[in-house]
């Protein structure tokens, strides 16, 4: 019988960390359905290039994402990234945040998060920016993760092992199932 209420997983942290990667592995692990990331195809067609009101608009899709799921209610849902991340990317790129996404983020309510550690190699990619500043994000990530009620983990480790980890916190979680 499907819970009432999904249990809900968000992977966020800086770029090129494998939360989509981690994201995939956790959804197949769980069975569960995945909520992409939107920013990735939305940015392919603007061929990377973007304003701070783009920003806004890739929000907006996000949230249609989680809401195109339909069928029976999941047990479980992960998304490859929350509100969180367009919030630190706006404020990093462009120094501030637009209201809607900053009142949207929230009221975003995740079961757990995880934070994905910067141990990967960066991997070149023309829709990545900072390819020096995964200290620093990270930083930013955790600082704000601590400020918040929502249990999380930082997540390291390369392939199976990160995901192993993640499932094993995960599987210490009160609610999931």
């Amino acid at each position: 019988m499907p819970a009432c209420k999904p249990f809900k997983i968000g992977i966020v942290g800086p770029e090129s960390t494998g939360k989509s990667t981690l994201a995939g592995a956790l959804s197949e692990h769980f069975k569960a359905p995945l909520v992409p990331e939107v920013a990735r195809m939305y940015l392919q067609d603007l061929k990377g290039t973007y304003v701070k009101e783009d920003l806004l608009e890739i929000a907006r899709l996000q949230q249609a994402a989680d809401r195109l799921a339909s069928g029976p209610i999941p047990s479980v849902i992960v998304y490859d990234t929350t509100l969180l991340v367009i919030k630190i990317w706006s404020d990093y790129k462009f120094g501030d945040c637009h209201p809607w996404i900053l009142e949207q983020e929230k009221n975003e309510k995740y079961d757990a998060l995880l934070l994905t550690d910067i141990d990967l190699p960066w991997k070149p990619d023309p829709l990545r920016e900072h390819p020096d500043k995964r200290d620093e994000l990270f930083s930013i990530y955790y600082r704000h993760l601590l400020k918040g009620t929502t249990p999380f983990r930082i997540i390291s480790g390369k392939g199976q092992v990160r995901t192993q980890r993640a499932v094993a916190w995960l599987g210490e979680q009160p609610g999931l199932r």
